[in-house]
Parts: structure tokens; sequence; C-alpha cells
């Protein structure tokens, strides 16, 4: 394979890695703190795609377990299922870990985004800016 070709098929990857430069040039570059905000969510959106891109296996299936009669055909696991074992290979499965996982990840960002912007409400009633740079120079005089 050439690397042309490794590129494009990773296209998912790179879209994640520029969305996570986005969000991190906005947390570092800029002075206004909802733009900081705003960055750091769209880095955590960038971290949870990746995570879920990672979950996703080719031709696998949800790991549920059926109580019954188990039907014709069907790969291994049915084959295993039919003849009485308990042998259900989990290559079968798709890993339901890290979707599990970014479910609790997305509900903390909802909160921490939540958290931050009415924080950022509290410094722009204080200070009546939310140029970091404004209020560093106003807590320094005093």
């Amino acid at each position: 394979m050439d690397f042309l070709t490794v590129l494009i098929s990773r296209a998912n990857y790179w879209a994640y890695i520029i969305l996570m430069m986005v969000g991190l040039y906005a947390m570092i570059a800029k002075n206004n703190l909802v733009k900081k905000i705003v960055g750091m969510s769209i880095f955590q959106t960038a971290v949870i795609l990746f995570y879920v891109s990672i979950g996703a296996k080719q031709g696998a299936t949800i790991p549920i377990l059926r109580h019954g009669p188990v039907p014709e055909g069907g790969g291994i696991a049915h084959a295993a299922l039919r003849h009485g074992t308990d042998a259900v290979q989990a290559v079968n499965y798709i890993n339901p870990l890290p979707h599990v996982l970014m479910l609790t990840a997305i509900v903390v960002g909802v909160a921490t985004l939540g958290v931050a912007l009415a924080l950022a409400i509290k410094v722009y009633k204080e200070y009546g800016t939310l140029e970091e740079n404004e209020i560093n120079q106003r807590l320094r005089r005093g």
C-alpha cells in the first residue's frame, strides 16, 4: 500500500486530529474565555469520536445472549450455541466498553461545559469582560 492509500483509508482519524488541533488552538491562543470553553468542548468531542471509532468492528454484532432456539447458519457463535457448548467466540462481538465510557464522558462533558459557562457568566458580572488579559490586569491592580 502506498502512502496516499493509507492516508485516504484513515480519513476519519485525520478529521479527529484536525478537530483536536482546532480545540487545542482555541484553548491556548484565544483570550476570550467563552472561546476557550468552546475550544475545550471541541477537543473533548474529537476525543470521544476517536474512542467511538476505534470501538467499531467490521462484521461484528452486539453482545446480547439469546435464549431459546438458535437459528441455523450465522457463523461460529451460532454453531457453538447449537451444539450446546459455551464456546462463543468474543471475536464475533463488539466490545461495548469504549461506547459506555464515552457515554459517561459525554455526560461529564456536558456538566463541565455548563459549569464553565456559569463561571464565565460570574466572571463577566464581576469584571465586565471575558478577555483573559483584561481580567489579569484587573487582578494585578488589586
